[in-house]
């Protein structure tokens, strides 16, 4: 009997080394593909739901001016102007009329922005700081808010009928005082405009309510 066992065996081995083989390359195979390098979505630059996803940065937003709040904070005002912040005047007289006329000045020698309201006071006195005659009478007005920056100035009239026509008894001041409209301390201004009225006929004085400059 022929021995046919070895034929068998070679083929037998050859079979599974080929299959050995096949699983080698397949397994190559898959480890090459998962290897691969994955291609990556391109990151968004601008932010969800503000633009389109394009991949264009948003453009740069300019931080908001200061220059409107600086304008603004210039603007503002720290209430009225008190007497300590103000310098009083007497400007020339401005006859007309057998009248006699002064612009009484106030001007705003601090360094920030006030307000005058109003009447200023005044009142004549002698050497020995005596009142002469009675207060001005105030002339009937609408008196509006006058705003004074740093070095502006405000201005009231004064005035009353001169004491060579009126025939008033006259006194002759050293001194007039202004006091800015609802403060209690007046501003000495020396007086050297001569006689005023202070008794008798025709001797009152009128005051007008304070607008912004220095006079007419």
């Amino acid at each position: 009997m022929a021995n046919t066992s070895r034929p068998v065996g070679r083929t037998a081995l050859l079979a599974s080394a080929v299959a050995l083989l096949g699983l080698v390359g397949a397994c190559g195979s898959e480890s090459s593909t998962s290897s691969a390098p994955q291609p990556t979505q391109a990151p968004r630059t601008t932010a969800p739901g503000t633009g389109t996803g394009s991949g264009t940065a948003p453009a740069a937003t300019a931080a908001p001016s200061d220059t409107a709040g600086s304008a603004s904070a210039s603007a503002r005002t720290d209430g009225r102007c008190h007497t300590s912040e103000l310098r009083a005047a007497v400007g020339r007289v401005d006859p007309g009329a057998g009248q006699r006329n002064f612009p009484i000045v106030l001007t705003n020698t601090s360094d920030r922005t006030c307000t005058l309201y109003g009447y200023p006071g005044a009142a004549f006195v002698g050497a020995s700081g005596e009142q002469l005659g009675p207060d001005p009478e105030r002339a009937p007005a609408s008196p509006e808010t006058v705003t004074l920056t740093p070095g502006k100035s405000a201005w009231a009239g004064l005035s009353f009928s001169s004491p060579q026509i009126s025939g008033a008894r006259t006194a002759t001041p050293a001194a007039l005082l202004v006091t800015p409209p609802d403060e209690h301390d007046p501003i000495e201004v020396e007086w050297t405009a001569g006689e005023v009225p202070v008794g008798g006929d025709e001797s009152s004085v009128s005051l007008t309510a304070l607008e912004a400059g220095t006079g007419p």
